[in-house]
């Protein structure tokens, strides 16, 4: 049964992966040469006052764990004959979004000291949702669980 709650929480997750992928993970302002840091799901990019970008490298491996886990949420979706490998996906899918998070806190934190500023940078909506969607999956998870125990104890009466 595709119309359970659950699968709306696990496109949630999908759409917010989208918006990871999409949208600005984290920037930092140098206020006194003017420059801008900014962190996107592929790349991390140093930007001058006139828009000109300095120098960018490349961080795909943000973007594709991103992509992995809006992947991993989609194919949960359709697992609902069998949920107790749809806990396990989204069991994994968890621990992939904590691997994301890390990934991004230890990529800013490692150019904030190399930077060497006082002020850290600040989080954008692309971060967000990547807890956003941490929550959803475990949302999802709490009701998988629930559909189990229904159908166990009406087992238990036949």
């Amino acid at each position: 049964m595709i119309q359970r709650v659950q699968t709306i929480f696990l496109f949630l997750v999908a759409a917010a992966m989208g918006v990871t992928i999409g949208t600005e993970l984290w920037s930092q302002d140098l206020t006194d040469s003017g420059q801008t840091w900014s962190l996107s799901a592929f790349a991390l990019s140093n930007v001058d006052s006139s828009g000109e970008v300095i120098q960018s490298t490349s961080k795909w491996y943000l973007g594709s764990l991103a992509a992995l886990v809006g992947l991993m949420a989609v194919i949960s979706i359709f697992q609902y004959k069998n949920r107790t490998r749809q806990m396990m996906l989204n069991m994994i899918n968890s621990l992939l979004m904590v691997g994301l998070v890390s990934a991004i806190f230890l990529t800013t934190n490692g150019l904030n000291t190399e930077l060497g500023v006082e002020v850290a940078g600040s989080y954008k909506p692309g971060f967000w949702a990547v807890l956003v969607a941490m929550v959803l999956n475990m949302l999802a998870n709490r009701f998988i669980r629930k559909d189990e125990a229904l159908v166990r104890s009406v087992d238990r009466i036949r």
